[in-house]
């Protein structure tokens, strides 16, 4: 399919049935796509509801809303959450979320409604997603960030990065009453005055005992000896010339425990992704189903008040071309204005009319709401 020409919105539609149903589906369908390839269509089956009074209908249709925007803002969590699992393959997340391949319409399609499910019912099962992944997120971005603090304290310039994964035993005097090894940042710039000046920055330094050990970018990282009655006076005196004694106790134990625990993040991490990922698409495509189900039941809610009982409407579920949204409009008011004698009116009035929102919702003739999978849009 062209990626291009396909819109990822959806647009779900009821209109009264004519002689009969499948007349109203014929209609439409050969409106919108006979010479003029405006969208893809199907049929979107709702089954027979227990309609009660019309006071129950007007506040079935507000509960609704709310129900619909409570389960969107779930659905988007579950894959912006995808998205920062993914890392670095985040435009991978529309073919881990959805079913078949990534087609967002047969997803919707198959979450057309097997059976009607009870509204506390979805509020429950999405509130529990909701909940869930607040728990798992919380625990795999606490590893992630200890990783990553980790990773940072061995990145960065030697004023300030770990140094454990750079020196070797070796590089130091080590269980000595007198004598005691430090590390100095010399900038690259100063270097020539440390190899002149080191060994009488102080009394008691070792001659000869300064080797380099390391480099980065600006600095190189020295070590020297030297007696420890003088070191005060040594890192006093090497300040004033621009060279910087690290505080660094060289301790193979601390550094050993160190890179244990970065293996074991690192190996926790991988650990959680593959069940954390499978956790994401289960719950993604129950919450995504759920809010399909909630569009299901406000265009029947919606149907019902509008065009009144016996329940009698064609549900309909298009997919419009890009190119052509605004010609897909004009064809289905022309194919429907007949429905709403007042629809002039409302589309040029500001005046309030009880039970339509329209700073929330279009209005139009037929019955209308959007499915929007621009969510799944990741770059």
């Amino acid at each position: 399919e062209d990626k291009d020409t396909k819109m990822t919105e959806f647009w779900l539609i009821s209109a009264p049935g004519e002689k009969t149903c499948q007349q109203t589906w014929e209609k439409l369908h050969a409106a919108t796509t006979k010479n003029n390839n405006l969208s893809t269509n199907s049929k979107f089956n709702i089954p027979d509801l227990k309609v009660g009074t019309l006071d129950v209908l007007v506040g079935l249709s507000d509960e609704l809303a709310k129900l619909d925007a409570f389960v969107e803002g779930v659905v988007k969590k579950v894959a912006q959450y995808m998205a920062d699992v993914l890392e670095d393959s985040k435009d991978k997340v529309q073919e881990n979320l959805l079913a078949n391949g990534g087609k967002v319409l047969t997803t919707i399609y198959y979450s057309s409604f097997l059976d009607t499910v009870p509204f506390l019912f979805i509020f429950k099962g999405v509130n529990q997603i909701d909940n869930d992944l607040k728990a798992r997120a919380s625990a795999y971005n606490n590893l992630k960030g200890n990783l990553q603090n980790l990773e940072r304290k061995n990145a960065g310039s030697l004023l300030t990065r770990s140094l454990a994964d750079i020196v070797k035993k070796e590089d130091f005097v080590l269980d000595s009453e007198y004598l005691v090894t430090l590390l100095v940042i010399v900038p690259k710039l100063n270097y020539n005055d440390w190899v002149k000046q080191y060994e009488t920055l102080a009394e008691m330094v070792v001659p000869r005992s300064s080797n380099v050990l390391f480099e980065d970018q600006d600095s190189y990282l020295c070590n020297v000896t030297l007696f420890r009655k003088a070191v005060d006076d040594f890192k006093h005196k090497a300040r004033e010339y621009k060279f910087m004694v690290r505080d660094f106790q060289y301790n193979e134990e601390e550094m050993k425990a160190d890179k244990e625990e970065m293996n074991r993040l690192s190996t926790d991490k991988k650990k959680q992704f593959g069940p954390l990922v499978r956790w994401l698409k289960v719950n993604f495509s129950e919450a995504f189903i759920a809010w399909i189900h909630v569009k299901a039941l406000r265009v029947f809610v919606e149907s019902v008040l509008r065009y009144g009982l016996p329940v009698n409407f064609q549900a309909m579920l298009l997919q419009p071309n890009k190119k052509t949204m605004k010609k897909l409009r004009e064809v289905l008011y022309d194919l429907y204005k007949h429905l709403d004698s007042s629809a002039a009116a409302i589309i040029d009035a500001t005046m309030d009319i009880p039970g339509l929102n329209l700073s929330q919702q279009e209005y139009y003739p037929y019955v209308y709401y959007k499915i929007d999978c621009n969510l799944l849009e990741f770059k």
